[in-house]
This record gives C-alpha cells, sequence and structure tokens, in this order.
C-alpha cells in the first residue's frame, strides 16, 4: 500500500463544532514568515506580542533551585500551590486594591488564554448569545463558537475611544446574551478605560443578568494607572476577570495566569479545568510566587525599554503616512492607514514582499480593524531601527 494511502483519512469526519472555527491567523503567518526566511529573507517580525525580554534573574533562579527538588516533578493541585494563591492574592491588593481570598476566589491558569476557554465552556449553553469587542481578540469568539453559543460584536472605534456604547449595544437588542466580553487596556486599539466606565459596566451587567469578564494582562505595559474590573463595588458578583504573567513578567511561554471571580464562579471553572489538565509544574508556580513580589522598579525597567522602542515604532508609522494616538498602553501601537489604499491586509503583505518587515493588519481583529496596522514592541531596539530604515527606502504606492 503507498503511503499516501495510509495517511488518507477514510470516513472519519471532524466534530461540527471546528466547523465554526479557522486555524488561528498566526499559525498560519509565522508559516508563511518560516518559508520565506528558509529562502534566505530576513524577515523582522513586528506582528507578534511575544515578549522578547527574559524574566527578572531571581524568578530564573526560583525556577532552577525548585526543578532540583524530586518531590516537584509530580502531579499537583488543580488548584495551584496555597503560595501560588496567596501570591496572586497579596498581588492584587497591593496593585488593584482588590481583595480577593486566596482559597477559593483565585483559579491559576496555564495562561489566560486557557481562562476563555474555561470560562466560556463554564457558563455558555448551545444558543445563548456571547458580546465580543470589534476590534478584539479573535480567541473570544472562537472560544464562543465552540461551545456552541453564537458571538454577537458589539463596535469599537476612534470616535467612542474603543470604548463601547452600552446605549447602543441595548438598543440593539440582549434577549439570549448571557455573557460580555471586555480587555482594558484594549488589545489591538491600546485604549485605556476609567473607573466610571467600569461602574457602569458592572451595573449593565446586574441590570441585564450578563456575566462580565474583563482580559487585563496589559494593566503594566506603558500604563501609569493599572486598574482592575474588580476594584468596583460589587463586581465580583457579575464578573470575572482574567490576568497573566506573559506580559507584565515576561513570561508568555511559561503559561501562567489566573481568574479572580466569586467563589461560586471559580468553583464552575474549576470544573472544568480540572478534566482538562493535571495541574501546574511546581517549579513555575515557585518561580511565579517569586515574579508576583517584584516591585514597582521591575515594571519601570521593562517599561523604559518599551517606551523607547515605542519612539521607533511611532516614527515608522509616521514614515507610512499612518495615524495613531500616542495615548495608548500594551505592547503594540495601533494606526490608521492613509485612505487611498483599500484595506491593511493588502498593505501589510505589501510591506512583507517589499521589505521583509511585518505588521499585523487589522482584519484579524474584526471589520472595524481593516484599515488599521498594529505593530508589537516585542522586538529589539536594533531591530526595529533597521525595519524603520529598510520603509525609509521604499517607495509604497497605494
Amino acid at each position: 500500500m503507498r503511503k499516501t494511502d495510509i495517511e488518507r483519512p477514510t470516513g472519519i469526519l471532524p466534530a461540527t463544532r471546528i466547523e465554526s472555527v479557522n486555524e488561528y491567523y498566526f499559525s498560519q503567518k509565522l508559516q508563511q514568515i518560516s518559508v520565506m526566511r528558509s529562502e534566505g529573507v530576513d524577515v523582522i517580525n513586528l506582528g507578534i506580542g511575544s515578549p522578547d525580554l527574559p524574566p527578572a534573574p531571581e524568578v530564573i533562579a526560583a525556577l532552577q533551585a525548585s526543578a532540583l527538588i524530586p518531590e516537584h516533578h509530580g502531579y499537583q493541585s488543580y488548584r495551584g500551590t496555597d503560595a501560588l494563591r496567596k501570591a496572586y492574592s497579596d498581588w492584587y491588593k497591593h496593585n488593584f486594591e482588590v481583595d480577593l481570598n486566596p482559597s477559593n476566589e483565585i483559579i491559576p491558569l496555564m495562561g489566560s488564554k486557557e481562562g476563555i476557554m474555561h470560562i466560556s465552556m463554564a457558563f455558555l449553553n448551545q444558543g445563548d448569545k456571547v458580546l465580543i469587542p470589534d476590534p478584539g481578540y479573535p480567541t473570544y469568539a472562537a472560544a464562543a463558537r465552540l461551545t456552541g453559543a453564537e458571538p454577537v460584536f458589539y463596535d469599537l472605534n476612534e470616535d467612542t475611544g474603543w470604548i463601547p456604547d452600552l446605549f447602543q449595544i441595548e438598543k440593539n437588542g440582549l434577549n439570549g446574551v448571557k455573557m460580555m466580553w471586555v480587555n482594558y487596556p484594549q488589545m489591538p486599539s491600546g485604549a485605556v478605560c476609567n473607573k466610571d466606565f467600569f461602574e457602569r459596566l458592572i451595573a449593565f451587567g446586574k441590570l441585564h443578568n450578563i456575566l462580565i469578564c474583563n482580559d487585563n494582562p496589559y494593566a503594566f505595559i506603558l500604563n501609569d494607572h493599572p486598574m482592575s474590573l474588580l476594584s468596583v463595588n460589587g463586581s465580583k458578583e457579575i464578573a470575572i476577570e482574567l490576568n497573566s504573567l506573559s506580559k507584565s513578567h515576561n513570561m508568555a511561554g511559561w503559561r501562567m495566569g489566573l481568574a479572580a471571580t466569586n467563589a461560586v464562579f471559580a468553583n464552575h471553572i474549576l470544573k472544568v479545568k480540572s478534566n482538562m489538565d493535571s495541574g501546574m509544574f511546581k517549579p513555575l508556580q515557585d518561580a511565579a510566587v517569586i515574579a508576583l513580589s517584584l516591585g514597582s522598579d521591575w515594571y519601570k525597567s521593562v517599561n523604559k525599554i518599551y517606551e523607547q522602542r515605542r519612539n521607533i515604532v511611532w516614527e515608522i508609522f509616521d514614515v507610512l503616512n499612518c495615524s495613531f494616538s500616542k495615548n495608548q498602553a500594551g505592547l503594540f501601537v495601533w494606526a490608521k492607514i492613509p485612505d487611498d489604499y483599500i484595506d491593511a491586509e493588502a498593505l501589510s503583505e505589501m510591506i512583507l514582499m517589499e521589505s521583509g518587515v511585518f505588521f499585523t493588519p487589522g482584519h484579524v481583529f474584526g471589520d472595524n480593524g481593516k484599515m488599521y496596522l498594529r505593530s508589537s514592541l516585542c522586538a529589539p531596539e536594533s531591530r526595529i531601527k533597521e525595519a524603520l530604515q529598510r520603509l525609509k527606502n521604499i517607495n509604497f504606492k497605494s
């Protein structure tokens, strides 16, 4: 029998749920970039938000020390260690003035992306509706579809400062809506919100009995006022917040995050999580405890580097005649392309082919992103400067 005959599936069809989702955009794009590099093209990837800087030295030292202890290599609790939950609780209290009971209001996660799926599985039924930002993180919609729920997109745009118009959302109808995703500081726009909006959002959730989920991994990146949705009085009754060490502590590959909410909701999430993994590697948890204890000097040192990089990215977008706000937070710069281009996807591909520099086209995040490019700050300053020089030397025509 030929090899192709052996490998060809016969009669076994995938679950219908995967027909509702596609391969993650960046999975495909990274493959294209890999092929280009194998062909000798020196691609500068400014599209991915994966921190290139290492965690603090003491965090790595804690990982190494813990890994030398033989009993630390076995299965761990689904709830995480007591020390890790306590460290998350202290971190929230110190940075957000939020009280969380470490015994039952915190679920440590293998990254907050995992939490999006766990929350969706824990709360959504077939046919439920989920309010999702446009533009926004694509995983919110993908997780909803995989549970059989229906994404309902709400508009974010420059006119409203990338903040939801709750009145318009109500006007559009809320029949069947069970959950709403928000994300501030917002990705991809970099918009920040204030306490007043969070208070109105919690009131909106309570009025309409909608679970409010805030995805908060960018709170400490180029943001002078880190804030948690859970700082609003009574928010835990109707809200869940995800957070992560991926961006704030340069630990993206470590997969360390948390879900914070009331004890009842946390237990619902735990029921899903405990059937999907067997606990986190204890040395990772021990190292995360150290990371969470780092003082303000850590965040300042990281942000100083990102600020220098961002200044160069601003120059890049000036060269491309893009417009952008300098009041953005997070790991990216979100810029509107000139009106004489058809869309950002075509421009992104043109830039990649002509200069070997990749920016994420905004359509990835929704229809309202079609005329925007997003640049990551997760590349060495020397590479961002090189990207700037390459783009200065190319005359892009619409």
